[in-house]
């Protein structure tokens, strides 16, 4: 602080005298506290200096609104592996590198790439490690087993574009299936430390809350969704936690495919033509015209009978008194599946 207080009592000088403009960069201003970003203040509304500031955290809550208000923000993205597989390249064959005494092999780099994480620093650290490695064991190809050795951290055997992509992501799924709560947890393991996007291993929790456990807890899709909101929102190391969170509830929750096994019977049906017009009391009525054509005449309006069930036919003819929904008596489904034949009793008359 009392150097910055140096720089811009000297671009004060410098800009009144001279006529001069001073580039004031501060790396990790987050670390300045709320009056000293406030003290910065004058400097940048009198144009004394041209502050540039970098910081690792979110602006909005590590930056002072008004020095945030007057500030253009750039936001930096996390390289891509495309991005450095380049460096590495160059790094590997230019003389202010390692300037062609190794070579670089697409396993050895796959995996260089999954430890990076986007990070180009941790990247050519790694890299010049297992370089280190080879030309100790004088071999002049960077093996993933040197790779392993020199960095301490095995290679994962799991191609994201491949089988393994959709044979691990199916063994996740298969073992929460099943209740296998560690099994479910070995496998999301290997999905986050092949570096998976867990955008998508979100996305399957979510289609198991409701494919594999449905009703049996109604609470297990609202935590999924939950869980796909968190990881959109923090990314990774910290939304390996809410995966984490989300498959063990999941893995040891109630399991039913009745909600899963009804919709595919209603599909099935439509699709063989099972459909037919929909009945007319059940039809639009808010049109003028509607009562001509007898639309939405004779409906019974639930609310207005008691238990709020109007007996009266809501399917079309051809599927008149056909089910679907069967519910079993896992959790809380079992509640259903008492409800259920009590409201289709009254729906035909018989309650």
């Amino acid at each position: 602080v009392k150097e910055v207080r140096a720089v811009i009592d000297g671009a004060r000088r410098a800009s009144g005298g001279y006529g001069k403009e001073t580039v004031l960069f501060l790396d990790e201003i987050h670390r300045f506290s709320k009056a000293q970003q406030d003290s910065l203040l004058p400097a940048v509304e009198n144009r004394w200096v041209t502050l540039i500031a970098a910081t690792t955290e979110n602006p909005y809550f590590s930056v002072i609104s008004p020095l945030l208000s007057r500030s253009l923000l750039l936001t930096l993205e996390s390289l891509t592996d495309e991005d450095l597989s380049g460096l590495m390249d160059r790094a590997v064959t230019e003389e202010r590198g390692l300037g062609g005494a190794v070579e670089l092999p697409d396993d050895a780099r796959a995996h260089l790439l999954r430890i990076a994480g986007g990070d180009a620093r941790r990247a050519l650290t790694a890299l010049e490690a297992a370089a280190g490695g080879a030309l100790a064991k004088g071999e002049r190809e960077i093996t993933l087993q040197t790779v392993e050795e020199t960095v301490d951290r095995a290679a994962v055997t799991y191609d994201r574009d491949g089988d393994q992509h959709y044979d691990v992501a199916s063994a996740l799924i298969k073992s929460i299936r099943g209740s296998d709560v560690d099994a479910a947890l070995h496998y999301l393991a290997r999905m986050i430390e092949a570096g998976e996007d867990p955008r998508f291993i979100a996305r399957r929790l979510m289609i198991s809350a409701s494919e594999d456990i449905g009703l049996a807890d109604p609470q297990a899709l609202p935590l999924a969704v939950a869980a796909a909101q968190a990881v959109a929102m923090i990314g990774f190391p910290e939304a390996a936690l809410t995966l984490s969170h989300a498959t063990i509830a999941l893995a040891l929750a109630p399991k039913s495919n009745a909600a899963t096994n009804a919709i595919f019977a209603a599909r099935e049906d439509v699709r063989n033509g099972l459909a037919g017009p929909v009945p007319a009391h059940l039809r639009d009525g808010h049109y003028k015209g509607a009562a001509k054509l007898g639309h939405a005449q004779g409906y019974v309006y639930p609310h207005d009978v008691p238990g709020a069930i109007a007996a009266q036919q809501y399917a079309p003819d051809a599927l008149h008194g056909r089910r679907y929904y069967e519910p079993t008596r896992y959790g809380a489904e079992a509640r259903y599946a008492d409800v259920v034949e009590k409201v289709r009793d009254r729906l035909k008359g018989d309650g």
